[in-house]
């Protein structure tokens, strides 16, 4: 006898699905070529998923100039008969991104996205649009690799998130009404996206966010604390160094007395580790330099900000008490992550997430495929099959969610009207 509760279900979703017009095709993914044998153009053109892959690869969406792929992305979902909701963010101020300095002729937006009528839903899968500069071009490496700017961070999320749940509602497996996506800007320079989404008042009881996890479920990850030091000293001639204050001078004791400080640490996430990013100072070698400065990264493996901040501060002040500290805004501790689905390896991570800067009380998984150890770098790539392998990991967190959602153990027991075209 059928289980009425879920004749139930399968009642009330159908009456609120919409009709979709999806590319008509259950083949999204291609074989991987033989390991003698190149993956090719013809390849990337006949599977949907990696041919998304590559046309978001191919857009330049560096921190600050998000606009056109998000252009590219709401004709795409719209022509897949989402709902597309923009919400418009200010340019990048400079001093966010020195490397990459605001356009101002390019419109920057987060995009809210859902298949079904209700834009409130219980399951929610989000990553980001931007990536750190520098851009480079999607390229074929054989065997069956992909390089480019974004191919791991985080376009391959963008691509296996939207096919995963494509997959989920063409099986009806899942309502149209239950999972949504949120893709956002500048998460790669503070946040500022995912703090601006706290405006659109939505709430979800399980939210999955797309990072380079190595396919794996992350447990946690690091916290942050990001600080400026800055020395003003006194101009001269540097062969007269009694008439000035060199500024640099004044700064690398202060970084070599940061550089020894005992750091929290943790079990589960090892050492905080520091990281002096950027120094600036003087103009010439033959002047006394007037002003330095130093941008520092604090990667926390325990304790919360504010002790460290005291901390920094006190350790500044008894080298040079003329030394300028100003703290970065969106300081936080360790992050922990939800990892309770079968199935699933497990991994703790040293970067920083959107997950913190994301309010509300829902459940938090952090996954994706490729490696964190070549995002950000010139040679970042990942392959055809962590790309499959994604869009089934995906699949299998959300038929787990939904699952517990309808408090059954087996999901496929239950679905969803969908229709098909």
């Amino acid at each position: 006898m059928p289980n009425l509760a879920c004749i139930v279900v399968s009642c009330v979703l159908g009456l609120a699905t919409r009709s979709h017009a999806h590319r008509e095709s259950s083949q999204h993914f291609v074989s991987v070529p033989d390991q003698q044998v190149q993956l090719t153009e013809a390849d990337i053109d006949n599977s949907p998923l990696l041919s998304l892959h590559r046309d978001l690869v191919n857009i330049d969406s560096t921190s600050g100039t998000e606009g056109h792929l998000g252009d590219y992305l709401t004709h795409f979902l719209q022509s897949h008969n989402y709902t597309v909701e923009k919400q418009h963010l200010p340019p990048l101020s400079t001093s966010n991104s020195p490397t990459h300095p605001a356009k101002p002729d390019h419109d920057r937006f987060n995009i809210l996205a859902y298949p079904g009528t209700a834009r409130q839903t219980p399951i929610l899968l989000t990553t980001h649009l931007d990536t750190v500069p520098p851009f480079y071009n999607y390229t074929l490496h054989p065997p069956s690799n992909i390089h480019g700017r974004g191919t791991v961070d985080a376009k391959a999320c963008i691509a296996t998130q939207f096919f995963a749940l494509d997959s989920l509602l063409r099986s009806s497996t899942a309502s149209p009404n239950s999972i949504s996506l949120l893709l956002v800007s500048g998460e790669e320079v503070g946040g500022d996206g995912m703090l601006a989404a706290n405006a659109l008042n939505l709430t979800w009881e399980t939210v999955v966010f797309g990072e380079p996890t190595d396919g794996k479920l992350a447990t946690g990850h690091k916290g942050i604390l990001i600080f400026t030091l800055t020395a003003h000293g006194k101009a001269g001639h540097s062969g007269y160094p009694w008439l000035g204050k060199s500024a640099v001078h004044m700064l690398l004791p202060a970084l070599a007395a940061l550089q020894a400080l005992e750091l929290p640490a943790s079990e589960k996430y090892g050492n905080s580790t520091l990281n002096i990013g950027q120094v600036e100072g003087g103009v010439a070698a033959n002047v006394i330099a007037e002003r330095a400065s130093a941008k520092i990264g604090i990667r926390l493996a325990g304790g919360e900000p504010e002790g460290l901040k005291r901390l920094v501060r006190e350790t500044v002040r008894a080298v040079d008490a003329d030394i300028v500290v100003n703290f970065h805004g969106g300081a936080y501790g360790p992050v922990p992550l939800d990892s309770d689905i079968e199935g699933f390896d497990t991994i703790t991570v040293n970067y920083g997430t959107d997950v913190p800067n994301l309010d509300g009380k829902h459940k938090r998984y952090l996954y994706g495929p490729g490696s964190i150890l070549v995002a950000h770098s010139d040679h970042e790539h990942l392959s055809v099959e962590q790309l499959e392998e994604a869009v089934e990991g995906y699949k299998r967190i959300l038929r787990a969610v939904l699952g517990r959602r309808e408090g059954k153990g087996d999901l496929q027991m239950c679905t969803f009207s969908y229709p098909q075209h």
